[in-house]
């Protein structure tokens, strides 16, 4: 009983975050995300859509804290990037596309040699961003310790 109460409440947390409207409002002052090779890194990508709950904007927060305070000279130096996209935003929909995202999606992306593997933290993110910040900021500092190696 208590894990399918459970799975409705993540199954409503995502259609929550859901896109809501993709496309409908375009704007071009938003800096457009263009899929290119990358030099060697990791990048730390966070998709949103237009309408946020309190546990997406937990994600972005924490993710975005975890890699600001770990990986300041990794920052400044281009090895760690930490993006933030709105997938509501139509120059977005080819990156959403790509990692085939429609809701609030945390993903780690390594690039070596111009190949790309990420993994999709998305589950573990809404686990844990806003009920146990400290636990996801370490998994996140971790996961992209691991990719740096």
């Amino acid at each position: 009983m208590n894990r399918l109460i459970l799975v409705l409440v993540i199954c409503c947390g995502l259609t929550a975050c859901g896109n809501n409207g993709a496309g409908k409002n375009r704007s071009a002052d938003v800096e457009q995300i263009q899929l290119q090779e990358q030099e060697n890194c990791v990048e730390v990508l966070y998709f949103h859509g237009k309408r946020r709950c309190a546990t997406c904007m937990a994600i972005e927060k924490n993710a975005k804290e975890a890699i600001e305070t770990q990986f300041a000279d990794e920052l400044k130096n281009g090895t760690v990037v930490f993006k933030t996209i709105d997938i509501s935003k139509p120059e977005n929909e080819t990156v959403a596309n790509k990692y085939e995202v429609a809701w609030s999606s945390l993903f780690v992306s390594k690039w070596r040699d111009g190949k790309e593997t990420y993994e999709n933290l998305t589950e573990y993110a809404f686990a844990n961003a806003k009920t146990a910040p400290d636990t996801f900021k370490s998994g996140v500092i971790e996961k992209v310790r691991t990719l740096l190696e």
